[in-house]
């Protein structure tokens, strides 16, 4: 069933989820963007949809950070 799940987590769906975990903090979406190599706008869409995944979190207005089941994935 994990399998399934991971179906919906494309390659720039990884690559934002990687460059959160290797920032070991909350972060905005414009520094995971940086960290990512990737446009802001589509990380504050992919971390939208992160979210509703259950992955992310943010535990301060405008920072996200993984939470248990997205470090699992990152």
């Amino acid at each position: 069933m994990a399998a399934e799940k991971d179906k919906g987590l494309g390659t720039e769906d990884r690559k934002v989820l990687k460059a959160m975990k290797a920032a070991g903090q909350a972060a905005a979406p414009k520094q995971i963007a940086e960290a990512a190599g990737m446009d802001s706008k589509k990380v504050s869409e992919i971390i939208q949809s992160l979210k509703t995944q259950g992955l992310v979190e943010s535990p301060v207005r405008c920072k996200w950070t993984l939470t248990e089941a997205g470090k699992g994935k990152a």
